[in-house]
């Protein structure tokens, strides 16, 4: 009597994990090919700002630039011309280090274009501005 009736065919599946495992895929592929470009952007801190705390990185040098035109790096006296020399050794063992400048807000302009100009010859292109609080 099996031959009387047709056999029943089973509903044909779709099995969605495969199709969830590729997508995922492809996501994970558009996102790792993507470029992401990075704005340059200058940190400054003026000194109306006292309540902002403080700005200080790990893994970073600072130039410090007084009122008068002098320059310190970590707090230890340098003169002008040889803060090259000095930068130019740091470029040498780590040019991805952190440059903070900060200034006096009575200093000229001229002196932290000086210093960022420096940085820049020499390849350190992490640069970032604080004014001084005090």
């Amino acid at each position: 009597m099996s031959g009387l009736y047709p056999k029943r065919r089973k509903r044909p599946e779709l099995n969605l994990v495969p199709l969830i495992d590729v997508l995922v895929m492809l996501i994970f592929f558009a996102f790792v090919s993507m470029q992401f470009r990075s704005v340059a952007s200058m940190n400054l801190t003026l000194p109306k700002a006292e309540s902002a705390g403080k700005n200080e990185m790990k893994d970073s040098i600072t130039i410090t630039i007084s009122k008068e035109g002098k320059l310190f790096i970590n707090n230890k006296s340098i003169e002008s011309g040889e803060l090259g020399g000095a930068l130019k050794n740091i470029a040498s063992v780590r040019k991805d280090i952190t440059v903070l400048v900060r200034a006096d807000e009575t200093s000229q302009l001229k002196y932290a274009i000086e210093v960022m100009d420096i940085c820049n010859k020499f390849g350190l292109t992490k640069v970032r501005m604080q004014m001084k609080n005090q």
